[in-house]
């Protein structure tokens, strides 16, 4: 079986709350990354997502973080396309 990871950015101009995430998370860029597997096809290409992971900055007890490092949550690809949608919907005024 061939895997891949795609990588993303997207943006959050206000905070926001999605289930798998703890609490309420800063606006800010962040990385998505989509691990998809191969299918055996005879026509064409095609992958089929595995796991959707978003990336968060590390947080020590303290409260502080630590640059370049990060902690990976698994999410649900369709709930942070919602997220997105009403996030830009929210900045349309």
């Amino acid at each position: 079986m061939t895997t891949r990871t795609r990588s993303e950015t997207v943006t959050f101009l206000r905070p926001f709350v999605m289930t798998g995430l703890e609490g309420v998370q800063p606006a800010g860029r962040y990385t998505v990354e989509t691990d998809e597997e191969l299918l055996p096809t005879m026509s064409s290409t095609a992958y089929r997502r595995l796991m959707t992971w978003f990336r968060l900055p590390a947080i020590h007890p303290d409260g502080s973080t630590t640059p370049g490092r990060t902690e990976a949550a698994a999410i649900d690809p369709i709930e942070l396309e919602a997220a997105l949608a009403r996030d830009a919907t929210l900045g349309a005024t």
